[in-house]
C-alpha cells in the first residue's frame, strides 16, 4: 500500500473560476430586500424597501454599478414582484431553489444571506430554477385559481349534503350526482319551502324518472325553516362559484388560444381532458428544450421515487418533492385513464397494482402519461396507444416458459411447434 504524506493529503484546493466579476445577491423579505454587490475583491451592501419605487432605486444602483447577474431565492410569494421588476428592466436574474442554497451552507442574518447568494452566483455554484415566461406565469395563476375555486365549490356541495342529512333527506342515496340537473332542481325547490315528496320527485329527468318511488321515499324528511334558509345561502354561493368557473374557463381559453392545437392533441391521451391539458401546459409549457430528457421532467414534477439506502439496504422512501400542481393534475388524469379499458395505461396500472399496490401503481401510470406528453411535445407527434396487450407481447417468451412449467408440474410433456407448420 502506498503511503500518503501529510503534504500530499492536504493538497491545495482546486481554483474555482469566476463567472461574473460584478454580481449581486438579494435576500428578499416582505417589507425589505438586502442586496450585496460584489465587484472584484470589494463588496457593497444596501437595504431597500419592497415598494415599486424602492425596487426601481435598487435597479438603478445595480445598473450604475455594472452588475452582470443577480441571484435570489424562491421562497414564498415575496420574490415574485422583485423578479417581475428585474425582468421588466432586463436585469439578468437567476432564481435558486431555497433548499439547494441551504444545503450548501446556512447563514443567520440577512446580510450574510445576501453575501452568500452573491458568492454562489459569482462562481456558478447553484443551478438556476426554471422560471417560465410572463405569459406562462399568468396562465398558471389563472389555472391554479380555477382549481382552488373548483375545490371551493366541491366544499359547498359537501355542506349542502350535510344540511340534507341533518333533515334526514337521503337524496344522494338515489341520485348518482348531487350536481346533476334533476338533483339541483329538487334542491332549489326545497329551498323555496316545498317539502312534499311527490311534488319534489316530479323534478326528475331522464332515467331518474324510473326511480321516482325511491326518490319519494328518500325525500320524505323533516326539514325546517332554518335548514331551508341555509340551502338558499349555499345554493347562491354554489351558483356564484359556478359562474366564476365559467368565466375563468373563457379567460384561460383566450390566454392559451395559441396552444389550441397542442391542447387538442393532448386530449387524445386517455384520461386527459381539456382542463387537464390546460393545467399541464400552464405548468410545463409546450417547449421541451428546457428539459434535457423525460427523466428530468418527471423528476421536476415529483413523480420519481426517493432513495433511502444505507449499508446496502434499501428502505421505503416517499416521492421526491416537485411541482405539486402538475403532479395533482397528472394523478387525476391517471385515475381517469385506468378506467378506460383496452388502453396502455390501464394495462400498466393493473400490471403493477398486485405487486406495488394501488397508490404506487397510479403514480407510475401518471409518470407514463407525463413521459408520453414529453415526447409528443418534443417531437410534434400525435398520440398512438400501444394497446392493452403491449406488455403481453413484450413478455411473450417469459409467459410461454411460465405456462410450459405450469403444465409440466401437472405431469404433461410439452412440445411446441409453429402454428404455420401445424396448419401445413
Amino acid at each position: 500500500m502506498s503511503k500518503v504524506t501529510k503534504r500530499e493529503s492536504e493538497g491545495s484546493a482546486p481554483e474555482v473560476s469566476v463567472l461574473y466579476d460584478r454580481c449581486a445577491g438579494i435576500d428578499v423579505h416582505k417589507d425589505k430586500v438586502t442586496v450585496c454587490l460584489i465587484f472584484g475583491k470589494d463588496k457593497a451592501i444596501r437595504e431597500f424597501g419592497t415598494m415599486t419605487g424602492d425596487l426601481l432605486e435598487c435597479i438603478d444602483w445595480l445598473e450604475d454599478s455594472g452588475c452582470e447577474m443577480v441571484l435570489m431565492e424562491s421562497t414564498g410569494p415575496y420574490w415574485k414582484p422583485v423578479y417581475n421588476i428585474l425582468e421588466a428592466y432586463e436585469m439578468p436574474t437567476q432564481v435558486a431553489n431555497a433548499a439547494a442554497v441551504k444545503a450548501i451552507a446556512k447563514r443567520k442574518t440577512d446580510i450574510k444571506d445576501a453575501e452568500w447568494l452573491a458568492t454562489l452566483v459569482r462562481y456558478g455554484l447553484v443551478k438556476n430554477s426554471f422560471i417560465p415566461s410572463k405569459d406562462m406565469r399568468e396562465s398558471r395563476e389563472l389555472v391554479r385559481y380555477r382549481k382552488s375555486i373548483v375545490q371551493d365549490r366541491a366544499g359547498e356541495i359537501n355542506r349542502i349534503q350535510k344540511v340534507l342529512e341533518g333533515a334526514n333527506i337521503k337524496l344522494s342515496s338515489v341520485v348518482s350526482d348531487i350536481q346533476g340537473v334533476s338533483a339541483m332542481a329538487i334542491l332549489r325547490l326545497i329551498a323555496t319551502g316545498e317539502t312534499d315528496p311527490n311534488i319534489l320527485s316530479e323534478q326528475a329527468r331522464g332515467s331518474l324518472r324510473f326511480k321516482i318511488p325511491q326518490l319519494q321515499k328518500a325525500l320524505f324528511g323533516s326539514i325546517g325553516q332554518h335548514q331551508m334558509k341555509m340551502l338558499v345561502f349555499q345554493l347562491d354561493h354554489y351558483d356564484f362559484l359556478s359562474k366564476l368557473i365559467s368565466d375563468l374557463d373563457i379567460e384561460i381559453k383566450e390566454k392559451l388560444q395559441t396552444e389550441d392545437q397542442v391542447i387538442e392533441q393532448l386530449t387524445k391521451i386517455p384520461g386527459v381532458g381539456r382542463r387537464s391539458a390546460e393545467g399541464i401546459l400552464a405548468e410545463i409549457g409546450s417547449d421541451m428544450s428546457r428539459f434535457p430528457s423525460a427523466g428530468h421532467l418527471t423528476s421536476w414534477a415529483g413523480l420519481v421515487p426517493g432513495m433511502n439506502e444505507s449499508a446496502g439496504v434499501k428502505k421505503p422512501a416517499s416521492l421526491l418533492p416537485g411541482n405539486k400542481h402538475l403532479r395533482t393534475v397528472l394523478i387525476e388524469s391517471a385515475w381517469a385513464a385506468v378506467r378506460q379499458k383496452g388502453s396502455f395505461f390501464a394495462a400498466k396500472y393493473y400490471r403493477l397494482k398486485p405487486k406495488s399496490g394501488a397508490k404506487r401503481a397510479i403514480v407510475a401510470t401518471a409518470r407514463a402519461i407525463l413521459v408520453t406528453i414529453y415526447h409528443m411535445l418534443k417531437t410534434g407527434t400525435t398520440y398512438n396507444d400501444l394497446g392493452a396487450d403491449y406488455f403481453t407481447k413484450l413478455d411473450q417468451e417469459k409467459i410461454t416458459k411460465r405456462n410450459i412449467r405450469a403444465l409440466e408440474r401437472q405431469g404433461y410433456t410439452v412440445h411446441l411447434s409453429p402454428l404455420s407448420a401445424t396448419l401445413a
